[in-house]
């Protein structure tokens, strides 16, 4: 270990203060806050609107309708592999030039993805998508969390991410109106004028923050995560499915374990390894990164699950499936402006601790949704849903980073961002195992309501078993982040 970092673990071990830039003003920190989340705008869009038209585009190519979600993963699989390389590069090439590149480059990608002919296309063009989009969120990221003071970052926070939401409120029934009366093809050339104005407005406004000395790039380690996250990702997205030959699962899962151990003891030795694993030992972050992980495992499912049982389990268009399932994300819109308030009066402990048993309480609740359910009783759920859920990822993204020092920042935000995105992927994955293993089991050639209903169990379990390791925090952890009461 290098002195640097040794230096650092040592600071935060003790706790003693970091010397920070001065921080912007609240003026400044809303116009960058808003500027990035222009981009998050367009990424969170896209990922709901294409979840309603996926059962349309199913049809279109020929393709079975549970097996698209691989249009899903390929692009969340897309942004973990190359998001830990998105911290090096706004260190070296400048946050400005490296946000304003992933935003042409998600924008071709959305081109590419509504030229799609059958679902190879559409998955290789997703994947161009991921490349842009890896580098959006946790450059973003870096932007706030270097120049915001910690006592105004759960406010800056609030700022970057309400816009952000409007995405996927939006998403679902725009999505679902596109595919039912024009072409589904139209949901991805959205993203292009929003595209060119958030290129515009990124050259205009947001400072180009660097560090002065960038380490040197971990070139081997990128080769060694990027191999181990695509072949286990590929793995357990076939495993049991019948889409590739069993072998070649088992293959993919050998090598993309034996990747896993090489990079884990390239990292041990590397004195600034890609991913660095050694964060893990700071408690706030690695308790964040490990709850929240499970967390949206569970989570990670419903943007995949919810579109399909509503279309198919109960025969709903695609337009009427995007106006019930944007509750969610209407839910999380509304929670936003109380989440400083709530993490103020309870802390961070307490709210991970019970807002976890209640989102994972009334994610179980989907799986009671059946068609003589009244309309408002399905909206107060995904409502009630998508509000504590926010709290929940809010509480997450701001912990993780109270007690990370400056000069490890970078480092902090590419590896959160990557786990944050692969445990997203996996529960896409699991949710589509748990509905396959259901149909399997009860001989459903096609799946039914009650295979639904197994697939929410099944993923609602892993997101209640999060709650608990919030517990291992201590009761004032983040206080200064939160402003929270003694």
């Amino acid at each position: 270990m290098t002195d640097r970092r040794a230096l650092a673990l040592s600071r935060t071990a003790r706790q003693e203060p970091v010397t920070e830039e001065p921080p912007l003003t609240a003026s400044r920190t809303r116009l960058t806050a808003l500027i990035v989340a222009c981009a998050l705008f367009m990424q969170n869009l896209d990922s709901t609107v294409i979840a309603t038209a996926l059962p349309t585009m199913a049809h279109a190519f020929g393709a079975d309708p549970v097996h698209m979600n691989v249009a899903l993963t390929s692009y969340l699989l897309s942004l973990a592999v190359f998001i830990p390389a998105s911290g090096w590069m706004a260190d070296r090439f400048g946050s400005r030039t490296v946000f304003r590149a992933a935003i042409l480059v998600f924008t071709v990608g959305s081109v590419l993805c509504g030229r799609a002919n059958g679902l190879t296309f559409l998955v290789l063009a997703r994947i161009v998508q991921g490349m842009g989009g890896a580098m959006m969120l946790p450059v973003g990221r870096l932007l706030l969390l270097r120049s915001v003071a910690k006592s105004e970052l759960v406010a800056a926070m609030a700022w970057l991410t309400v816009p952000a939401l409007i995405g996927p409120v939006v998403g679902p029934p725009l999505g679902g109106f596109i595919v039912t009366y024009v072409s589904w093809r139209w949901i991805f050339d959205i993203n292009v004028p929003i595209g060119l104005l958030g290129i515009v407005l990124v050259t205009l406004y947001v400072n180009d923050v660097r560090e002065p000395e960038p380490d040197r790039f971990d070139a081997s380690g990128l080769v060694f995560s990027a191999v181990a996250l695509s072949a286990l990702m590929f793995g357990l997205e076939t495993a049991g499915r019948g889409v590739v030959p069993a072998r070649i699962t088992l293959a993919m899962l050998g090598v993309g374990l034996l990747a896993a151990i090489a990079y884990w003891w390239h990292a041990r030795r590397h004195p600034h390894p890609v991913l660095d694993l050694s964060l893990m030992r700071i408690p706030t972050f690695g308790i964040s990164v490990l709850s929240a992980t499970l967390f949206r495992v569970g989570i990670g499912a419903v943007p995949f699950l919810l579109p399909l049982m509503l279309q198919l389990g109960f025969g709903d268009s695609a337009a009427q499936s995007g106006a019930i399932t944007f509750a969610s994300s209407a839910g999380a819109l509304i929670m936003k402006p109380a989440a400083q308030w709530a993490l103020r009066r309870v802390g961070f402990r307490d709210t991970l601790l019970w807002n976890g048993i209640v989102s994972a309480v009334l994610l179980a609740l989907y799986a009671a949704f059946r068609p003589a359910w009244p309309a408002a009783a399905i909206y107060a759920a995904l409502l009630l849903g998508g509000f504590f859920r926010s709290l929940q990822f809010t509480a997450y993204n701001v912990l993780s980073y109270a007690d990370i020092p400056r000069e490890r920042m970078s480092a902090a935000t590419g590896l959160y961002s990557t786990v944050q995105q692969l445990s997203l992927t996996l529960g896409i994955s699991l949710g589509a195992g748990a509905l396959e293993i259901s149909m399997a089991v009860a001989g459903h050639g096609r799946p039914a309501l009650a295979d639904f209903s197994v697939a929410f169990l099944a993923v609602a379990g892993i997101s209640f078993l999060a709650a608990p390791l919030s517990l291992l925090l201590p009761a004032r952890a983040g206080a200064e982040m939160s402003g929270q009461r003694r």
